[in-house]
């Protein structure tokens, strides 16, 4: 995934005074990466339909800057068409060795064509093909039918490019609060909740 630039200093060692939740996730993020044996920037997102019923599963986080959280998906899958009903979503990172979790909310709003072709030309070739092959979500009869798929479309596009399907694309969760959780001795664990104020944050140390 994309490392977040940090132009300010790191935080204090004391993560509950850090006043830029955006600079206290670049350094968490950065030691997840060192530490975690697997897809560091693995995390749950949750989406809700029109119905209001809660959805959730374990997507990676592709990229993160100071406008939100980015991941990839195809539109036609149940968390696309969730968000086409309620463009607003749920995160969270748990890093299991470090003993750490980042949670956030927003409203989701699509990346541009330009970033989705971008990420999308990154991906390994095989990944391409089957982001063309997968009618995500959908139910399949076997997997003898994917991979029967996957080699005619191998076929198709040989040795030249591999286009990004026009419903796959990636969205932007927008945060509107931010919250950081550090396992602490007999339960007593550290939590501050970054909330959206202006065009700044306000933080506040909550109770665990």
């Amino acid at each position: 995934m994309d490392r977040l630039r940090i132009d300010d200093p790191a935080p204090a060692a004391d993560f509950t005074r850090a006043t830029d939740p955006w600079a206290l996730f670049g350094v968490w993020m950065a030691e997840a990466e060192a530490a975690e044996p697997n897809d560091a920037n693995a995390m749950a997102l949750a989406t809700a339909g029109s119905d209001g019923l809660p959805d959730v599963r374990m997507v990676l986080l592709k990229g993160v800057d100071a406008r939100g959280f980015v991941f990839y998906t195809n539109t036609d899958s149940a968390k696309g068409e969730e968000l086409a009903q309620n463009r607003q979503a749920a995160l969270v990172l748990h890093w299991k060795s470090l003993r750490r979790q980042v949670r956030a909310r927003g409203p989701v709003s699509p990346v541009t064509p330009a970033e989705a072709d971008a990420y999308f030309a990154s991906r390994a070739r095989d990944s391409r093909i089957g982001a063309h092959a997968s009618r995500q979500s959908r139910p399949l009869a076997d997997r003898a039918t994917l991979e029967a798929e996957v080699a005619a479309l191998a076929a198709r596009f040989e040795d030249g490019p591999v286009p990004r399907p026009e419903n796959w694309i990636g969205f932007r969760i927008a945060p509107v609060a931010m919250e950081f959780w550090q396992d602490g001795p007999f339960r007593l664990h550290d939590r501050v909740r970054f909330t959206r104020s202006g065009d700044g944050w306000a933080g506040a140390r909550l109770y665990p």
